[in-house]
């Protein structure tokens, strides 16, 4: 993000004027007089302000969600910040000489902001080494990577189509993402500029006409794209550039378009107020479930856009003296330093302190944030910018930050590595552990006596057997029948072992029907089934009007959900199986009908007409209870914060297990060969359930349940079974 303040004093004088120089060019307004632009700049105390504001809605946004809900806003009005103030200095040099310096202009865009990020990524990256468990270390090595390289935001874009990955924890890097997106705009953002500037020259047209038409372009393309992706899917749209692309160029505009407007002052500070009103209403209305950034980010957008405009002409700004103050202007200073510091702060704290940081705790997280950010703009941002080693060749700037770039990618594979040799004793520990006749759910079984049956896992890590979505041999290649738009969702799995006529078995549902699969897949050694399933993550296989998953309710996906969960179905029943077993996180997804009745009324009936097609062949639905919530009822990471003691995230088993429809549903379905089985038992004692048991982890994630667990229900679900399936 681009960033100002003063520098901190040097001791020669080339120095002061490189870093004055710098810090004018980063940070001030173009001012405007008469009937044009002069080459006078001024330092603009309002931006400084407004860089302030948005890092701090950013930071509290972090530290306390449920209150400033929509504080991520603060990005946005970092992007309109940098499209302004870059297209000034750039339009400038166009103006003055016809070319931009395209060397020197990425030098000091690397001296000014590859510093201070790289020294964050690296102390990131050897804090989740020395306090995270090696479960992190692989997402943490992969995204320090691509924030390295500034291809966060499309890494974080790749992931969110991965619906496995959707609940993974957040890694100390995952707020480069906004970086990411700045850098690609400061890479591409000049050659648009001298393109449309050639054009302009080639053409004879006045040279700011063509710009200001090519900016506005950007604008409506830009916006257009938001609108749509953020319908289609949302997840994505969030981090793409092109999607951003116009939040810049509304800088732009203002910075070609309107920098020759000169407010009168009344205006100017009515302007200013309605600015930082549209902000501030952003921030507090908008909130996770919020279709961002769409057409809502118009609001801090145009807000922030507003706030420029109405500082030009030297205009003193709205709130003067608060935006002049010297924490403000401070924070501002520091900004930069400050969003780069906050995040692995936040990500790292429980971890450190062995518990979820309370609200006291978080206080102390800010100011340590501080006081990173405010050491590292003086011994690392300015010294940076004022080194007479990199100022004086840009090619030298290029090289030292071309190999501290290097030298961390490599610490990259190096942790990557740690973790594939760390993940190979934790498997040899799991295995040991495996032999102790209290393993896991069996530390649960009536009438069983064990010690420490709620103690600490045997190992914590998470090596691929604790992958719940994983398939085994048997399974071979994703089928390309029940595709669900470009993605397998069906395996067949041989688990016959030669036998004649093997009974064949169906598992489908979403995700939470997946982490069962794990139990299935040993029944089905146990007594040599054929295993066929079909997965679809947030998606129930349920004759309902589907809306939508967790908070999401775009018209598309749940009518491509539908679509494929008719076609499982009808290919279940075509295949008249002896049982087919069922799950999903039905206390997640929304059905409406229209008729105005329950939810769960809704989805009890269409589970039901489902149900009843399968039964009609003969089969046999045996409907798998969800386990007990995790993340919904406690911190996600509270066994790993309890390592030593993972008793302490112990929830009560009413608040664990809450009403599920796909249970009421099971329990009324009037009709013999359904079946409900319920393993909470085996997740929960009498009172309470728990996130380790008999050694094992539960959980995979927030809501997954851990491949090796799922393993070790095999033989209870048998159990619970009895006879009915050869």
């Amino acid at each position: 993000m681009a960033n100002g303040g003063a520098p901190r004093p040097a001791t020669r004088a080339k120095d002061i004027m490189s870093v004055a120089e710098q810090v004018r060019t980063d940070n001030a307004g173009v001012q405007a007089t008469g009937n044009g632009l002069r080459g006078r700049r001024t330092f603009r105390a309002d931006i400084q302000a407004l860089r302030a504001l948005a890092v701090t809605l950013v930071v509290l946004n972090h530290l306390w969600p449920g209150r400033m809900t929509g504080g991520y806003v603060g990005v946005d009005v970092f992007f309109v910040i940098s499209g302004f103030l870059i297209t000034s200095h750039l339009h400038k040099e166009l103006e003055a000489s016809g070319r931009i310096r395209l060397g020197q202009f990425y030098a000091r865009r690397i001296r000014r902001l590859l510093p201070a990020a790289l020294l964050v990524l690296a102390v990131g990256l050897g804090a989740s080494w020395m306090f995270l468990p090696n479960s992190r270390w692989t997402d943490t090595a992969l995204e320090v990577l691509a924030s390295t390289f500034y291809v966060e935001n499309w890494a974080l874009a790749a992931k969110s189509i991965n619906y496995s990955a959707s609940t993974a924890s957040a890694t100390v890097a995952q707020h480069y993402w906004s970086l990411s997106v700045e850098e690609q705009f400061y890479l591409l953002w000049p050659l648009l500029l001298l393109g449309l500037f050639w054009i302009a020259a080639r053409r004879r047209i006045p040279a700011r006409r063509v710009l200001v038409a090519g900016v506005s372009a950007v604008i409506i393309t830009g916006l257009t794209a938001s609108v749509f992706t953020t319908q289609a899917t949302p997840s994505q749209a969030y981090f793409v550039t092109p999607v951003r692309a116009w939040e810049f160029g509304a800088g732009a505009l203002v910075a070609l378009g309107l920098g020759r407007v000169l407010l009168g002052t009344t205006a100017a500070k009515c302007l200013g107020l309605l600015g930082l009103l549209a902000i501030v209403v952003s921030a507090l209305a908008f909130d996770s479930e919020t279709q961002f950034p769409g057409w809502l980010a118009a609001l801090p957008v145009a807000g922030t856009s507003l706030v420029i405009l109405a500082g030009n002409g030297g205009r003193r700004p709205v709130l003067r003296r608060l935006v002049g103050s010297l924490p403000v202007q401070h924070i501002g200073s520091i900004s930069y330093s400050l969003y780069l510091w906050h995040w692995p702060v936040i990500v790292l704290s429980p971890f450190i302190l062995g518990r979820t940081p309370t609200g006291v705790d978080k206080t102390l997280i800010l100011a340590l944030a501080l006081v990173l950010a405010s050491a590292t703009k003086v011994l690392v941002e300015d010294r940076a910018q004022a080194s007479r080693f990199l100022n004086t060749s840009a090619l030298r700037t290029v090289t030292a930050m071309s190999v501290a770039m290097v030298l961390l990618a490599g610490l990259c594979f190096a942790q990557v590595r740690a973790y594939e040799q760390q993940s190979a004793r934790d498997d040899q520990a799991a295995a040991a552990a495996a032999l102790d006749p209290c393993h896991g759910p069996a530390a649960l079984l009536p009438k069983t006596s064990c010690e420490g049956k709620f103690g600490p896992a045997a190992s914590t890590g998470s090596p691929n057997a604790k992958k719940y979505w994983t398939v085994p041999p048997e399974c071979g290649s994703a089928r390309e029948e029940l595709m669900s738009s470009d993605k397998k969702t069906h395996y067949v799995c041989d688990f016959s072992a030669g036998k004649r006529n093997p009974s064949i078995v169906w598992l489908v549902g979403d995700s939470h029907g997946q982490h069962w699969q794990g139990a299935v897949f040993a029944a089905a050694k146990k007594r040599h089934w054929i295993v066929k399933t079909a997965f679809t993550g947030g998606c129930p296989v349920a004759d309902v009007q589907f809306v939508g998953y967790d908070g999401h309710t775009e018209r598309g996906p749940a009518q491509k959900c539908m679509d494929w969960s008719r076609r499982v179905t009808a290919a279940v029943a075509t295949d008249s199986p002896a049982a087919v077993f069922t799950s999903m996180f039905s206390r997640e997804q929304h059905v409406d009908d229209g008729s105005g009745r329950p939810e769960a009324e809704q989805f009890a009936a269409g589970l039901h007409k489902t149900w009843q097609k399968w039964t009609a062949t003969g089969a046999r639905v045996y409907v798998l209870a969800d386990p007990p919530l995790n993340g919904a009822v406690r911190d996600a990471d509270c066994t790993l914060i309890h390592a030593a003691n993972p008793a302490e995230c112990a929830v009560s088993r009413s608040v664990a297990q809450p009403p599920d429809p796909l249970v009421e549903a099971a329990n009324s379905a009037n009709d013999r060969n359904v079946r409900l089985l319920d393993l909470t038992d085996y997740f929960c004692n009498a009172e309470k359930c728990f996130t380790v048991l008999g050694g094992v982890e539960v959980y995979y994630d927030a809501n997954h349940m851990n491949r090796e667990y799922s393993d070790l229900l095999g033989p209870i679900l048998l159990d619970k079974m009895g006879s009915g399936v050869p």
